[in-house]
């Protein structure tokens, strides 16, 4: 959760320094939102390269473990086309958009921002953003009334870091492989998803 928070404490800091005009003309004047997206690809691609646990768990499990990352994304997808029609002025793609994110705001929000403009970037980082919260703060209740495979799902492309810690804590141990698994799959799918969703 303290990474959460700085997170959108930067996103603040960043959006009362332009508003104030406290930000050199420099970053206002050039798009470097380009730069950062390619620089975090990279990094995806050094930390999903580098994870041989997660690799290495996976092949010692059923294939019925591919069913959970594909639940997170039909849940998911259906979540947000049914709050699409509460929502008049953001279209279905808009919704499946930021909903494919799938928590990973970082990079979610910078795919949107470049292609929607940078209020949808913003709605994107505050619902992924929210999702992993949510999991975080609601992780015992999801157990408790869902089952133990709720947090994982609720959790997203998060479940192979940040919310990892509450999932082994609630879900239990042997839930870790699933969590990583799950993880690493639903990670690996959010440039692909949101670029999709967010060109249309």
């Amino acid at each position: 959760m303290k990474g959460s928070l700085i997170i959108v404490a930067f996103f603040v800091v960043g959006l009362l320094g332009a508003r104030w005009g406290l930000v050199p003309s420099e970053l206002l004047e050039q798009d470097f939102t380009q730069y950062a997206l390619y620089g975090l690809m990279f990094l995806v691609g050094i930390q999903i390269g580098s994870d041989r646990k997660a690799l290495q768990a996976l092949k010692e499990q059923n294939l019925r473990i591919v069913l959970v990352p594909l639940a997170t994304v039909t849940g998911t997808w259906l979540g947000s086309a049914g709050v699409s029609l509460f929502l008049p002025g953001m279209s279905l793609k808009d919704c499946l958009a930021v909903g494919s994110g799938f928590g990973y705001y970082s990079l979610s929000s910078i795919f949107i921002t470049e292609y929607r403009g940078a209020e949808l970037g913003t709605i994107a980082l505050t619902a992924n953003i929210l999702r992993e919260i949510i999991t975080l703060l609601g992780a015992a209740v999801m157990v408790r009334f869902f089952g133990r495979l709720a947090p994982i799902c609720s959790g997203g492309a998060t479940t192979m870091d940040t919310t990892l810690p509450v999932i082994t804590r609630y879900s239990g141990k042997e839930f870790v492989v699933i969590s990583l698994f799950h993880g690493f799959v639903v990670d690996f799918s959010v440039p692909f998803l949101v670029t999709f969703f967010a060109r249309g």
